[in-house]
């Protein structure tokens, strides 16, 4: 039955996220239940892809990013894919109407992560809005059920918000990034000279990012909104923390947010869910 396959598909997703990634299996557990296949299956999707261009070393990467890209549209137009991870990917893109525009500028991001090693203003904008923001954007096509005006509303700050993680996560993998895959993400800044206002700056663009994000998660439907919350509190944690941390050691270290940590958060956001302060 293709029932069963489908479930398994779902299964395989949510399999993905929990398995690499403990903050956003968080937050995903904290929305209303009829939106948790959706986001663990576009998680699925997304996180594949990046492991392709990140870990599949001594692999022809480029290639099986082609024929990844390949399947991914085939499997949106025929409606199944025998890879699990793409056929609940597909159900989401058919079921909220996902444009097509979006997964090609993922897509393409992660293209440049097998050519490019350093960004300038330029393309470090491009590489963010299709890592990032066009990802906010999938999960906002969820979580507004097909209402276009509350989409375009929410629009803008759902992509601050995927900005705003992904910025984070070049501050903390900034050694990971440099010293194995050999990238450097923010445009002129040399890592081996790494000053106290370069991380500032770039901190205070993360911040306006984080400002914007808010309003607009203020402004999701309670259905979402917890779990979305729950995902920008715990990212403002670690930028907060990795804020704390010098210029001259951000390389010496992988910044993170212990699992007892992250469950207190968890439940300091819960209190404010519930008395309605967020």
């Amino acid at each position: 039955m293709k029932q069963l396959f489908d479930q398994i598909s779902i299964t395989t997703s949510k399999i993905v996220t929990k398995t690499y990634s403990t903050s956003f299996s968080l937050g995903i557990g904290c929305l209303h239940k009829k939106f948790h296949d959706a986001i663990y299956s576009i998680y699925g999707f997304v996180r594949l892809a990046d492991e392709i261009v990140d870990s599949f070393h001594g692999y022809d990467k480029k290639e099986l990013l082609v024929e990844f890209k390949a399947a991914t549209y085939k499997s949106i137009t025929q409606g199944i894919s025998l890879n699990p991870i793409l056929n609940s990917f597909q159900h989401v893109v058919n079921d909220y109407g996902i444009d097509l525009e979006l997964i090609d500028c993922f897509l393409a991001s992660m293209e440049m992560d097998l050519q490019e090693t350093c960004h300038t203003s330029g393309s470090y904008d491009t590489y963010i809005l299709g890592s990032a923001e066009v990802v906010g954007l999938m999960c906002l096509r969820v979580f507004t059920e097909n209402d276009s005006t509350m989409y375009q509303e929410l629009k803008p700050a759902a992509m601050k918000l995927g900005a705003a993680f992904q910025k984070v996560n070049f501050l903390r993998d900034m050694k990971n990034d440099y010293e194995v895959l050999g990238r450097t993400y923010f445009p002129a800044v040399d890592f081996t000279v790494f000053s106290e206002a370069e991380k500032k700056e770039i901190e205070h663009d993360i911040q306006q990012d984080f400002d914007a994000a808010l309003k607009g998660i203020k402004a999701l439907p309670r259905s979402s909104r917890f779990g979305v919350y729950v995902a920008y509190i715990y990212y403002k944690s670690l930028f907060n923390k990795i804020k704390s941390v010098s210029s001259s050691n951000i390389l010496s270290q992988r910044i993170r947010i212990p699992n007892a940590q992250k469950i207190g958060l968890l439940a300091g956001s819960y209190v404010k869910h519930s008395f309605r302060m967020i």
